[in-house]
């Protein structure tokens, strides 16, 4: 389970970068919203920021304690699997053991046979069932995950008050931001934020 765990993780971050890249804000950055204090709200000279989100999957608290949590449950489940299929094989092993050594007749080591070849059936039932389960769990964890990123970068533009706010991905050459001012690089504001209202939400 876990091999696969990279690639779905991949899909979903450039699913959650699609999203990001959606979410235009045309506030203008000169005319941002004033903080609750009454003062101004501090703005860079431009109306456009990129953060990465490799980077924020990676160090958001939330996704990180629901992955462990995924990954200790997938870790069962493949143990449960795995026992499964070396009982089962232990069964044909034996079988064909004791028709061999004569220890049984053959009708009545067809009756196992039939029986043994039901279990299998019944096993890759139960085994094709938990991975769908893991599968739709999976799914469903990155869903909220990127839902919390998305709520979250919402509520910070409406405190910044940018025009365009880009997520970017990727550290061989990342996409679709290969190189930009650091000053409009808002990844640590983004983490920092996103795990103080995760924890304190908890």
């Amino acid at each position: 389970m876990k091999k696969n765990l990279p690639l779905i993780l991949s899909i979903c971050s450039l699913v959650a970068a699609i999203a990001a890249l959606v979410c235009v804000f045309v506030l203008p950055a000169k005319t941002a919203p004033a903080a609750e204090t009454g003062e101004p709200v501090e703005t860079v000279s431009t109306g456009t920021v990129y953060f990465n989100l490799d980077q924020v999957l990676a160090r958001y608290d939330m996704s990180i304690k629901l992955q462990a949590d995924f990954e200790k449950k997938a870790k069962s489940v493949d143990q449960e699997v795995t026992r499964r299929r070396t009982k089962l094989e232990n069964e044909d092993k034996d079988l064909a053991d004791k028709l061999n050594k004569g220890l049984m007749t053959r009708s009545t080591a067809e009756v196992k046979y039939n029986e043994l070849q039901k279990k299998v059936a019944d096993f890759q039932q139960y085994a094709q069932q938990k991975q769908a389960e893991l599968a739709e769990e999976q799914q469903v964890i990155l869903n909220n995950i990127a839902n919390a990123v998305m709520e979250y970068v919402q509520k910070y533009n409406a405190q910044k008050g940018y025009d365009l706010v880009l997520a970017t991905q990727g550290a061989l050459l990342s996409t679709p931001v290969v190189t930009g001012d650091a000053a409009l690089d808002i990844t640590e504001d983004l983490i920092k934020g996103l795990n103080e209202e995760y924890n304190s939400s908890k």
